[in-house]
């Protein structure tokens, strides 16, 4: 699908925020990178926000700094979740219904990428399907009603990488028990999770759903997952290549307060094959809007995850 620019040659920028007063933001991986600069954009507009992290302390520190430079007055504050861990999932999906009555937007930022050796989680998945997707598939049906009767909206983070492995579900060896790679097993993970993301919007007509990808960003997403090589390359790399962390925040935001926006799309930088640039819509790899994949995917993740979302199937 072919690139479009609805913004204009400077795509989308922050000044396009208006005041979030009264608006709740949930957004999990926020303690740095593209979640923490998405965390300051949102606060610096008066909205509220909860933040999903694995660590506590991190957490705590993250909610300091961001109240050293926005003020004591800054709703901001964490739970506890660990994507790796479904049942830490569901329980942080309950403390976020028992302490807000709005979603005005789920952002699903966090994830890991490039684990140098197959890795299962407690609940027997590879592990970066299983943070990067199959906890997305749980923690949005649990919070779904929540943000339909908000007339909030849902948006999954994603990354260019989806279409830089086999460019299908390997539903055969979903772990990659076989012959696992780093670089594939992420790709699928990102497919799922856009996969997913796409039969959400055919089968919702309560809860818009945007897929957005920072492009190359300096974060630390290498630094915390990846293999000794892959981050001494990428520590070099980055330099050369990347933007801030902060422009790589731009599309989850924009994705998140944006109204008008396509749903059957994917945004983020539009320039140096999408890696850097102006923000707006990118082109969409086929592989991704496969519906027979979706739909088996869908059922394969309702047994997987015990969770069986009150939707009917896309036509």
């Amino acid at each position: 699908m072919k690139a479009a620019h609805p913004f204009g040659p400077r795509g989308w920028t922050p000044e396009r925020l208006g005041d979030l007063t009264g608006k709740t933001y949930l957004i999990t991986g926020t303690t740095s990178g593209t979640g923490f600069e998405a965390a300051r954009l949102l606060l610096s507009r008066g909205a509220r926000l909860l933040m999903l992290n694995r660590n506590p302390q991190k957490s705590a520190d993250t909610v300091d700094r961001l109240k050293q430079e926005y003020g004591d007055s800054a709703d901001v504050s964490s739970i506890t979740m660990d994507l790796a861990v479904l049942d830490s999932v569901r329980k942080a999906a309950a403390e976020v219904l028992g302490q807000t009555d709005r979603i005005d937007a789920l952002i699903g930022n966090a994830a890991i990428a490039q684990v140098p050796e197959l890795r299962l989680t407690v609940d027997g998945f590879e592990s970066q399907l299983g943070v990067n997707y199959f906890s997305y598939f749980l923690l949005c049906g649990l919070l779904y009603d929540r943000i339909a009767q908000s007339g909030g909206r849902i948006v999954l983070v994603s990354s260019l990488a989806y279409k830089m492995g086999p460019r299908r579900i390997q539903f055969e060896d979903l772990n990659f028990e076989r012959n696992y790679s780093p670089r594939h097993a992420y790709s699928q993970s990102k497919l799922a999770l856009m996969m997913f993301a796409y039969e959400l919007q055919r089968r919702s007509d309560k809860v818009p759903v945007y897929v957005c990808h920072p492009g190359a960003s300096r974060t630390n997403l290498i630094a915390t997952s990846g293999s000794r090589f892959d981050r001494i390359i990428w520590s070099i790399a980055s330099r050369i290549i990347a933007q801030s962390a902060e422009k790589g925040a731009w599309p989850e935001v924009m994705c998140a307060t944006e109204d008008g926006l396509k749903q059957q799309a994917l945004y983020g930088p539009t320039r140096r094959a999408e890696t850097v640039g102006p923000v707006g819509e990118g082109r969409l790899d086929p592989c991704a809007l496969d519906r027979e994949a979706a739909r088996k995917l869908w059922d394969i993740s309702e047994q997987k995850t015990g969770f069986r979302w009150n939707l009917p199937a896309a036509t």
